[in-house]
């Protein structure tokens, strides 16, 4: 669920990112031991209101979607979770990727990469590799930890299905550039380890929760050998603004777009219910769609 900014900055290395109202009411890090937490299960992302009760159909719709995780993890998980493997670090970029290109300079000319955001979730992220399946396309998921964690086959399962696992943070904070370096550090690092743990190989991509950037978080994704990914087709699907909406801004993509949607964070009927009309529909305008 991206912050609004304009589609395609120029530059995102300012050392002052603007501070904008997170639009996710996050758990406090801080509060993982509180005893009112500690009996919580581990569940995916969800606003309250969209909490899963553990029945197959959807949360009900709601005019808000704050991201928050609905749960939190016992301490004790974090500590039993396998440090980062030691990765290469890469060259500090002072910008994400916005671009297919940037990034794959070697791609098909017509290439676009789909990008996934926020889960996985029991309901929805089955369905959107349902319809990845049926039109043999593969994406990118940007993973958060503590959904990750609670749900470690879905991570088994897209690696296995050909798509890449990034990371998108442990908690999905926001702005994750007012936090500290250290806390910045640890949002990645314990988001790598879930990933690693869950049988995904270690990402190599990172997406700032709300393409929130700056040059501390430049710096820590550089240090575990990630590389900043960002978007520049954005149908806000994580606000629901109707099928017809989402699809139409998906539809507009050109080659070399890098698309944004979410498969967590809420209720993403919407976005399944857009892209059974997009993904074919794109293919036959003869766009190819790549993994980043």
């Amino acid at each position: 669920m991206p912050i609004p900014r304009p589609s395609q900055p120029a530059d995102s290395s300012s050392s002052a990112s603007p501070f904008y109202p997170s639009r996710r009411r996050l758990l406090a890090w801080t509060t993982l031991g509180a005893a009112s937490l500690a009996s919580a299960a581990l569940a995916g992302c969800s606003d309250s209101a969209h909490a899963h009760s553990g029945a197959a159909g959807a949360p009900p719709e709601s005019p808000s979607d704050s991201f928050s995780p609905n749960a939190t993890l016992d301490p004790k998980a974090i500590s039993a979770l396998p440090s980062p493997a030691a990765a290469s670090p890469v060259a500090v970029r002072t910008k994400p990727v916005f671009k297919v290109h940037d990034i794959l300079p070697d791609a098909p000319a017509d290439a676009i990469a789909l990008t996934i955001d926020d889960g996985p979730d029991p309901v929805y992220t089955p369905q959107v590799l349902a319809l990845l399946r049926k039109y043999d396309i593969r994406a990118t998921f940007n993973v958060v930890g503590i959904p990750g964690h609670a749900h470690k086959d879905l991570i088994r399962q897209l690696a296995a299905d050909g798509h890449t696992v990034a990371n998108h943070t442990m908690t999905h904070p926001q702005p994750l550039s007012k936090r500290t370096p250290a806390e910045i550090e640890k949002q990645i690092t314990d988001a790598q380890s879930v990933i690693v743990d869950a049988g995904a190989p270690a990402p190599t991509l990172f997406r700032s929760p709300g393409g929130d950037w700056s040059p501390t978080i430049f710096a820590a994704a550089a240090k575990y050998g990630m590389i900043p990914i960002d978007w520049d087709v954005d149908p806000d699907d994580w606000k629901r603004p109707g099928v017809p909406k989402i699809t139409e801004k998906l539809m507009a993509a050109h080659p070399g777009d890098i698309l944004l949607c979410h498969d967590g964070g809420g209720n993403r009927s919407q976005t399944v219910d857009a892209l059974k009309t997009v993904l074919p529909a794109l293919k036959a305008k003869g766009l190819t769609f790549v993994t980043l």
